[in-house]
């Protein structure tokens, strides 16, 4: 297992297959004042390849085709999340997308711990160390620890994902984790615009 860390970018021709694991470390929870500073990605063969951003320097050519690439599965824990901060500092639209926090929620009834520690424990096998969780993503330079931490993130939910799908067909609920799957992009989108607190479903 290895980890590689990029400047700005994927370098030419990486190739993740048909499935590739994201997520991302920001300055924060709020996209609009906490700037993106790391994107981690993963084909779930145990290496993970690690994008670290400078402050308004966000072009990331091959990201960008990645993350738009209609023939591959963007596989997120919390998906809303992550979607929502790259459409506002990469400008793109994240498509197709799976998150394993919504596959759990909606199988995984017999609990309400969703969180990616309790699903790698769970369905992985793997625990999980979060203590860089809250550190400073925006540094010049990053810890080996904190590449660790980045990576392990992202290193899991290939396997996560494969077992949720398990559960979604046997539950029959397949087609509502789908649906909500296309809608992330549009949830992300009322994020970003203000609605976040929202339910605009409501009475």
């Amino acid at each position: 297992m290895a980890n590689y860390l990029y400047e700005g970018d994927l370098p030419d021709g990486l190739d993740f297959g048909d499935s590739v694991a994201i997520d991302s470390e920001t300055m924060g929870l709020n996209p609009h004042r906490d700037r993106l500073c790391l994107v981690q990605l993963s084909d779930g063969n145990g290496d993970a390849h690690l994008v670290k951003f400078k402050q308004g320097a966000y072009a990331a050519p091959n990201l960008k085709a990645l993350l738009t690439n209609p023939d591959v599965l963007k596989i997120f824990h919390f998906a809303r999340f992550d979607v929502a901060v790259m459409k506002k500092y990469l400008g793109v639209d994240t498509s197709p997308v799976y998150c394993t926090k919504i596959a759990s929620k909606l199988v995984r009834t017999y609990t309400d711990r969703h969180g990616l520690k309790d699903l790698c424990r769970e369905l992985g096998g793997v625990s999980l160390d979060k203590q860089q969780q809250s550190s400073d993503w925006g540094a010049d330079e990053i810890s080996d620890a904190q590449k660790d931490y980045a990576a392990s993130d992202v290193l899991y939910l290939h396997t996560v994902k494969a077992k949720l799908d398990t559960m979604l067909i046997r539950e029959g609920r397949t087609h509502l984790a789908e649906a909500a799957f296309a809608f992330l992009p549009t949830r992300c989108d009322m994020d970003l615009a203000g609605y976040g607190e929202i339910d605009i479903f409501s009475h």
